[in-house]
């Protein structure tokens, strides 16, 4: 499981980071939204996840931590999930109003020229 958890977290990262690094607003958004997902599941890692143990209190269950898995990682997990989809949202609509505005999805809101077109300007070229 522990595997499975980190090679996750690891695609996920370089899926974030690869579509960061992109010019255009909503690969730029897509990729924190990817790293925002590696980051909770990196938070939920931290918690030693543990099959069949509950993160809360039962009767005639010793109330020590060999019986419970920590429940602080899923709250936070959680709180993250909540924060990220509110921030994705505003990105999104300021996304919107900067392709309005300039006319353009790029994220320094500058379309590149065409190879072609940069040739046929006078002054320019060999």
């Amino acid at each position: 499981m522990e595997l499975a958890l980190a090679s996750a977290i690891g695609v996920l990262t370089g899926i974030g980071i690869y579509l960061l690094l992109r010019a255009r607003s909503f690969d730029v958004i897509l990729g924190m939204t990817f790293l925002s997902y590696a980051t909770n599941l990196l938070i939920f890692s931290a918690g030693r996840p543990v099959i069949g143990k509950a993160p809360v209190l039962k009767d005639g269950i010793a109330s020590t931590l060999a019986h419970y898995t920590d429940p602080l990682p899923q709250a936070l997990v959680l709180t993250a999930i909540v924060i990220a989809f509110a921030m994705t949202a505003v990105s999104i609509v300021l996304a919107m109003r900067s392709r309005s505005d300039n006319h353009s999805d790029h994220v320094d809101a500058h379309e590149p020229e065409p190879p072609a077109e940069q040739a046929a300007k006078p002054g320019r070229g060999a």
